[in-house]
């Protein structure tokens, strides 16, 4: 027990001490959020591959497709590394950072604001942001909670309250500054303790090595080892589009492009997070996938599976304690990560797009701090809605399909469509939050099609939102030119 304090308390201190380092090199709102637009290749390489990836992902959705899937639940893996991260880089990266930088503006929000010239769609995607986001950090905190729980016997709101006040104390600090440094020591350490965690997982008596793990989940199953496991081709599929396009429509991924030093970076960053995602992704759900060859049965509580304390008796039962110990910061910093980008997000979003819009006289210095206490609102907030009893899957789910369903298609289009326009905005960020509320009134927020629901909300927009635009009036040609004055070649 002593290690695994050794190792908390250390990781505890490095946040300590880059925030306090980084607030000397705040400069502004423009550096609070966007570091000045300086951020080097590889750290926002590995700041976009450490938000992505957090607690929801190592024992949320590990633990629970890896249990049900078997190996299909690698398809995942092809789509988060292939399009949620390659293809993301590849598509959104450069023209993002282009036009953004060209129009001055620094928020989603603000971007679509001016692109569809409509200060109300600002306002209204910014509250969409700070609204739904919530359950995700909720996730998010809900996975540290039951892995600090199975590994310090602390109860999980403790944990929770401990957590909390991290984030709040590093973003209240050094806001982006602090939070890229941060990154990319994280990233070293999740590189690092993934790595070992599939050494010490393949190795373990019952999974046998490679060769071993296939042939006994075949002794188990023979599903668990087919292209498409037991839950069939739709749920899999619904993953794929929420967990990997769902990034694409997600205001603290697309914030990345806009942070990079310079155009040129982009392209070592995309390789550079590619083969960061891959590796994450492939150990996190390759764990897992084989989970029932290291414990039995799964955990339950009043007769009920409790899929998420899954990976966490994995990590408990598998590895060496100062390995455990590695693995504790690991998801400690990627889900930290996260919450960091997501509160920024979300602060950013009323001070910035909402409060800004309302009052356009605020000066800078009130203005961050408003961001800053609204941080620290944020993440308040977030621990309300993780002590409730909702499954970290259906948590993320609502969220990811709730806000990319409202900001991916404006964004996407909005990006490289001369004709999109707001009344198709409109209608697509309806047609999101339509199917999102109709999918949990019928089906209930536990159940399994949550991902379905959460899939459509992010599909089905983008459609709609090209018909509507289809058959409205186009915004001026002047409008026109000024969004699209220098295209990327």
């Amino acid at each position: 027990m002593k290690v695994y304090w050794f190792f908390l308390v250390g990781y505890i201190l490095m946040i300590m001490v880059v925030s306090a380092m980084s607030r000397k090199k705040v400069e502004g709102v423009s550096g609070y959020l966007l570091g000045g637009r300086r951020v080097p290749p590889w750290m926002s390489a590995f700041s976009y591959g450490t938000a992505y990836f957090s607690a929801v992902l190592f024992i949320g959705y590990a633990g629970k497709l890896g249990w049900n899937f078997g190996l299909s639940v690698l398809w995942i893996v092809v789509g988060n590394t292939v399009i949620g991260t390659y293809l993301a880089w590849e598509v959104l990266g450069k023209r993002t950072r282009e036009m953004t930088q060209r129009l001055n503006v620094s928020t989603m929000p603000e971007f679509l604001g001016v692109r569809y010239k409509s200060k109300p769609l600002k306002i209204v995607s910014a509250t969409i942001i700070f609204v739904f986001l919530m359950p995700y950090a909720a996730s998010v905190y809900k996975g540290l909670g039951y892995l600090f729980e199975e590994i310090f016997g602390i109860p999980t709101y403790i944990i929770l309250i401990i957590m909390m006040v991290l984030t709040a104390l590093y973003l209240f600090a050094g806001g982006l500054v602090a939070a890229t440094m941060v990154d990319f020591i994280q990233g070293c350490i999740m590189i690092v303790g993934v790595i070992l965690m599939l050494f010490f997982v393949i190795k373990f008596p019952s999974v046998g090595g490679l060769s071993g793990a296939i042939s006994n989940l075949k002794s188990i199953n023979k599903e668990l080892i087919s292209p498409i496991g037991p839950p069939g081709v739709v749920p899999i599929l619904s993953l794929v589009i929420l967990t990997s396009l769902g990034s694409w429509g997600l205001p603290q991924m697309v914030h990345k492009f806009y942070t990079i030093k310079s155009e040129k970076s982009i392209k070592t960053a995309k390789w550079v997070s590619t083969a960061f995602a891959l590796l994450i992704t492939t150990g996190a759900y390759f764990t897992g996938s084989i989970s029932r060859l290291i414990i039995s049965e799964c955990p339950t509580v009043n007769g009920m599976p409790v899929y998420d304390r899954i990976m966490p008796l994995v990590i408990s039962e598998t590895l060496p304690t100062v390995v455990a110990a590695i693995i504790l910061v690991l998801v400690l910093s990627a889900s930290m990560s996260t919450l960091a980008s997501l509160v920024l997000a979300s602060s950013s979003a009323i001070s910035i797009d909402l409060l800004k819009t309302i009052k356009p006289d605020i000066n800078g210095k009130t203005l961050m701090w408003v961001m800053k206490v609204l941080c620290v609102v944020f993440v308040a907030l977030s621990y309300i809605v993780a002590t409730s009893d909702s499954p970290i899957l259906n948590l993320a789910s609502l969220s990811w399909g709730a806000v990319s369903g409202c900001l991916l298609a404006p964004y996407l289009l909005g990006l490289y469509w001369k004709k999109a326009t707001k009344q198709g905005v409109w209608v697509g960020m309806l047609t999101a939050l339509s199917i999102v509320i109709y999918g949990v009134s019928k089906y209930g927020f536990g159940s399994s099609n949550i991902p379905t629901v959460g899939a459509l909300a992010i599909v089905v927009p983008i459609i709609t939102m090209s018909i509507v635009s289809l058959v409205t009036e186009s915004y001026e040609e002047r409008h026109i030119n000024y969004i699209f004055a220098k295209e990327v070649k």
